[in-house]
């Protein structure tokens, strides 16, 4: 753990952000101090359309296309819709909506579903919206703050004050792990944007927001890569498990007490996992600073930039032998 710590400390002090927090912030607090559901819901949305293409490819997108608002989708379940699988959260499964050949579950009512309706980039988008408006319409009962509020209230005081930090993000991630088609990695960044701009008096959400981790394949490689999966004895491939006991998510929770980020942002908590997790995305992402991915190292043989600033320390363990 020592040396771990080490590496991610020296990757901590040459690509970590010291303006984490995202410009968004001003205008999702308002929406949070509003209880403003449809803002939230724009947010999160946008948030998990970032998946399957890059983030420029996927932002051009939407900057080209109207995307559904709250109040669409309000209007077109308003009323008994055509399709059954729309009346209720519980009942929105099995859907199977394709942009590409227009085709769902039931194609005998398609033209009169209000789903295919919207020109999303990809038909598993149209399902995330839907799926995740009824889960904040039927479970959270249309107001979202107030969810997040309770959530976080009963799993902050349910167990120890080791474990609180990882229960309340369990809390909010475990539920909206049944929207279609998110993963835990959107939800702990989407999450995370939305807990930390919270205002000053809503303390369960900045703590909450500042443990939320995500893991792509960047920062899981770089775990791997380093040999610090090794000497942890947790090496595992990339997936569910870099959210299980002793995966990646973990291995960060672990390092980050031994990390001060407040020194990098005196408005940062000294204890700040996604800070870290961060750190290391950006140190592997080709548009930030692209030192350590697949572009860079060619994985059939062990990394030989000898300019990197941990060459000396890394493992430089081959990631396809």
């Amino acid at each position: 753990m020592d040396q771990a710590a080490l590496l991610v400390d020296t990757v901590c002090r040459l690509a970590g952000s010291e303006d984490l927090i995202s410009a968004k912030s001003n205008r999702l607090r308002q929406a949070i101090l509003n209880h403003d559901t449809p803002q939230l819901f724009k947010q999160l949305l946008e948030a998990f359309s970032l998946q399957g293409i890059s983030d420029h490819a996927a932002r051009s997108y939407m900057d080209h296309h109207d995307s559904p608002a709250w109040h669409d989708l309000q209007r077109a379940t308003s009323l008994s819709p055509a399709c059954s699988k729309l009346r209720s959260y519980w009942s929105f499964h099995g859907c199977g909506y394709r942009k590409d050949g227009r085709t769902c579950a039931e194609p005998g009512i398609a033209c009169r579903c209000s789903l295919p309706q919207h020109d999303l980039r990809n038909g598993r988008l149209n399902q995330t919206t839907y799926s995740l408006f009824l889960f904040i319409r039927d479970v959270a009962g249309g107001n979202l703050v107030e969810w997040i509020d309770q959530t976080l209230d009963q799993a902050s005081l349910n167990g120890t004050a080791r474990y609180r930090v990882s229960r309340m993000r369990r809390a909010l991630i475990d539920p909206l792990r049944n929207v279609f088609g998110v993963s835990d990695k959107l939800l702990n960044m989407a999450l995370a944007d939305i807990l930390m701009a919270a205002p000053s008096n809503k303390l369960t959400w900045l703590e909450a927001g500042s443990g939320m981790i995500a893991i792509d394949t960047l920062v899981h490689n770089f775990l791997l890569r380093t040999g610090i999966q090794r000497r942890l004895g947790v090496q595992h491939r990339f997936g569910p498990a870099c959210y299980g006991t002793g995966g990646c998510a973990d291995i960060i929770a672990r390092i980050a007490p031994r990390i001060d980020a407040s020194q990098y942002n005196p408005g940062y908590p000294r204890i700040f996992p996604r800070f870290v997790q961060h750190a290391l995305w950006r140190w592997c992402a080709q548009l930030e600073l692209g030192i350590c991915n697949g572009n860079n190292i060619d994985d059939r043989f062990r990394c030989d930039n000898k300019g990197c600033p941990l060459f000396h320390r890394c493992e430089r363990v081959v990631l396809n032998d």
